[in-house]
Protein backbone atom coordinates (compact mmCIF):
# COMPACT_ATOMS: atom_id res chain seq x y z
CA UNK A 1 0.00 0.00 0.00
CA UNK A 2 2.27 2.88 -0.89
CA UNK A 3 1.06 6.70 -0.38
CA UNK A 4 -0.74 8.43 -2.58
CA UNK A 5 -2.22 11.09 -1.13
CA UNK A 6 0.17 14.37 -1.23
CA UNK A 7 0.47 16.91 1.83
CA UNK A 8 -1.69 19.78 0.72
CA UNK A 9 -4.39 17.08 -0.68
CA UNK A 10 -4.00 15.40 2.78
CA UNK A 11 -4.39 18.64 4.91
CA UNK A 12 -7.78 19.61 2.75
CA UNK A 13 -9.24 15.34 3.35
CA UNK A 14 -8.88 16.12 6.85
CA UNK A 15 -9.97 19.53 7.65
CA UNK A 16 -13.24 18.61 5.21
CA UNK A 17 -13.47 14.70 7.54
CA UNK A 18 -13.54 17.26 10.60
CA UNK A 19 -16.12 19.18 8.92
CA UNK A 20 -18.34 16.43 7.97
CA UNK A 21 -17.90 14.38 11.14
CA UNK A 22 -19.35 17.55 13.03
CA UNK A 23 -22.21 17.51 10.86
CA UNK A 24 -23.22 14.34 12.40
CA UNK A 25 -24.02 16.30 15.74
CA UNK A 26 -25.24 19.01 14.54
CA UNK A 27 -27.91 18.01 11.76
CA UNK A 28 -31.17 15.97 12.77
CA UNK A 29 -33.12 12.74 10.82
CA UNK A 30 -31.79 11.29 8.24
CA UNK A 31 -29.48 14.11 6.97
CA UNK A 32 -27.44 13.27 9.71
CA UNK A 33 -25.84 9.90 8.41
CA UNK A 34 -24.06 12.51 5.61
CA UNK A 35 -21.65 13.14 8.03
CA UNK A 36 -20.47 9.53 8.35
CA UNK A 37 -18.42 10.54 5.05
CA UNK A 38 -16.01 12.67 7.08
CA UNK A 39 -14.56 8.94 8.46
CA UNK A 40 -14.15 8.25 4.99
CA UNK A 41 -11.82 11.57 4.46
CA UNK A 42 -10.14 11.09 7.55
CA UNK A 43 -9.31 7.66 6.68
CA UNK A 44 -7.48 8.71 3.83
CA UNK A 45 -5.88 11.57 5.04
CA UNK A 46 -4.60 9.84 7.99
CA UNK A 47 -3.19 7.22 5.97
CA UNK A 48 -2.19 8.73 2.78
CA UNK A 49 -3.76 5.90 0.79
CA UNK A 50 -7.19 6.20 -1.12
CA UNK A 51 -8.25 3.41 -2.78
CA UNK A 52 -9.98 5.13 -5.47
CA UNK A 53 -7.08 7.10 -6.25
CA UNK A 54 -5.32 3.74 -7.45
CA UNK A 55 -8.35 2.85 -9.53
CA UNK A 56 -8.05 6.23 -11.30
CA UNK A 57 -4.28 6.22 -11.87
CA UNK A 58 -4.01 9.21 -9.26
CA UNK A 59 -0.80 9.86 -7.36
CA UNK A 60 -0.83 13.37 -5.93
CA UNK A 61 1.81 12.69 -3.56
CA UNK A 62 5.69 13.75 -4.52
CA UNK A 63 8.17 10.97 -5.86
CA UNK A 64 11.03 10.35 -3.26
CA UNK A 65 14.27 11.62 -4.99
CA UNK A 66 17.53 9.69 -4.45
Amino acid sequence: MNANVGGIDRMLRIVVGVVLVSLFFVLEGNARYLGLLGLVMLATGIFRFCPAYTLLGVNTCPMKKG
